[in-house]
């Protein structure tokens, strides 16, 4: 069927050209779903073959002059558990899709309500009351529907951290409380995988990741049990949308890092923005 399936996608493939004139050859999103059909396999599934020979995926066209296609090939192969589906972890799950990491975990107890309207992708005027989760599930659907993407409407806790993010390759901690990042981060070093966490309050960000070797957030917090009582500095500064999507865009660059085995620029390091004079800097954490 290997066989088969090259050819068939050799011969749906047509010459294109990028913006600055080099060639490629590409293939439809459309020609994609009938090649499903036909081999009974995903579109995830026949966008990932079509790369291993050579041909781009429309829809991730724009990514080549900065991916090789192996790189892309790479990111639709991997699985990202993103925890929390509201301001940073929506705008995060939407920019991973659109990159075309090929599987994501969605986790959130939470619903929607209106104060999440100012910067949260997925709250809108109809949403009101409805599972983040499920309505960040449905958008991505409608966004990237090659991919695969499943989500929980319930919180992580340690009884269940480890198996919520079993056969992911990275995590993305998107929460808005500390207890819970430290279960991540915990069951994240369980599993062997790194985690990129961020945290937003009024103009100001931080963002890191934490590999299974790492100290991490107590070298942030301190220890977990006296970290549990202090507040979040969003409870006190307020949640801006351009704070949110800056250090959602940042996260995600950092997942794709680690993703594709580049050297992670934020390991043992927080990186902090002030866009209120726009700040970034960069502290060692020892």
């Amino acid at each position: 069927m290997e066989d088969k399936l090259i050819i068939r996608l050799k011969d749906v493939s047509t010459g294109k050209q990028f913006p600055d004139g080099t060639a490629y050859t590409g293939i439809s999103m459309d020609d994609t779903s009938a090649l499903g059909k036909e081999f009974n396999l995903s579109a995830r599934e026949i966008d990932i073959s079509a790369l291993g020979c050579g041909i781009v995926p429309e829809r991730y066209a724009r990514n080549m002059k900065s991916f090789s296609v192996q790189d892309q090939r790479t990111l639709l192969e991997s699985r990202v558990t993103i925890v929390g589906c509201g301001g940073l972890g929506g705008t995060v799950a939407e920019t991973l899709a659109r990159v075309g990491v090929g599987k994501l975990t969605l986790i959130d107890g939470d619903s929607f309500e209106e104060s999440n309207l100012n910067r949260q992708l997925f709250s809108t005027e109809a949403s009101m009351n409805q599972s983040k989760a499920a309505a960040a599930e449905k958008r991505l659907e409608s966004v990237n529907a090659t991919i695969d993407v499943t989500h929980h409407r319930y919180n992580l806790d340690d009884d269940n951290a480890v198996e919520m993010i079993d056969g992911s390759d990275v995590t993305a901690d998107c929460l808005d409380n500390l207890p819970t990042r430290f279960t991540l981060q915990a069951a994240s070093k369980t599993a062997g995988i790194p985690m990129v966490s961020a945290a937003v309050g009024g103009h100001s960000g931080h963002l890191t990741a934490i590999f299974p070797e790492d100290k991490g957030l107590e070298l942030i917090f301190g220890d977990p049990k006296e970290a549990a009582a202090l507040k979040g500095a969003e409870q006190s500064l307020g949640n801006l949308p351009y704070t949110v999507n800056t250090v959602a865009a940042l996260e995600c660059v950092e997942i794709v890092k680690i993703l594709l085995k580049n050297d992670s620029a934020l390991r043992n390091r927080l990186l902090i923005i002030d866009l209120n004079d726009y700040t970034f800097e960069t502290l060692r954490l020892v």
